[in-house]
């Protein structure tokens, strides 16, 4: 265990400390920010009801189940059990952590990534559930997911593992509510084919 959190502290040194550049700096900050997404998630919603009426209210209710579970279990479970400091706020790391544009220090538990297990499990909800329509597009919400994982790091707030542990709450969780969506949709299209139906 001792060599895992060795190796986590190195990437973090690595992604937060070596790996910048003036881009990162500028735009990797706000990237973490949910607010930065809003037009994003206007989109999805506008999407779905544009081309699914009221079936596509209930695939972004699915969306927003997706993260309300997610953040759940992510926050109000693992985080209340298992404590880990932030690297922003150790002082073993204040001699060379980097914390551009961070004007709020978290103070909660460190593992896991909430922000990571939200968006993973966003993406992959969206990603089984529009992958049909999208087709290799659909691969983009994991890049996104990824991006905002990445700058948690790079910003100071998390290590790595905290990242890959909220990837891993957020992919389980959005598999299982896309499965339930596209089960409960199949039903609907069979119900309506079933005989006697227009």
């Amino acid at each position: 265990m001792q060599t895992v959190l060795e190796w986590d502290r190195y990437l973090l040194k690595l992604i937060n400390s070596q790996w910048h550049n003036t881009f990162f700096d500028a735009v990797l900050p706000y990237v973490r920010i949910a607010e930065f997404w809003m037009p994003f998630y206007f989109f999805l919603l506008l999407y779905g009801l544009m081309n699914y009426k009221l079936a596509g209210l209930r695939w972004f209710g699915f969306a927003i189940l997706t993260v309300i579970l997610t953040n759940y279990i992510s926050s109000d479970l693992i985080k209340e059990h298992i404590w880990r400091i932030r690297p922003c706020n150790n002082p073993a790391l204040a001699d060379w952590l980097r914390t551009p544009s961070l004007k709020y220090r978290p103070q909660s538990s460190s593992f896991t990534s909430s922000h990571a297990a939200n968006h993973f499990g966003l993406a992959m909800f969206l990603y089984h559930t529009a992958k049909k329509v999208l087709g290799k597009w659909a691969y983009l919400f994991f890049v996104w997911a990824f991006m905002i994982g990445y700058a948690q790091v790079y910003v100071g707030v998390h290590y790595p593992i905290d990242i890959l542990g909220g990837s891993a709450v957020g992919l389980a969780a959005g598999y299982t509510t896309a499965s339930l969506f596209n089960k409960y949709k199949d039903a609907r299209v069979r119900a309506k084919k079933a005989p006697g139906k227009d």
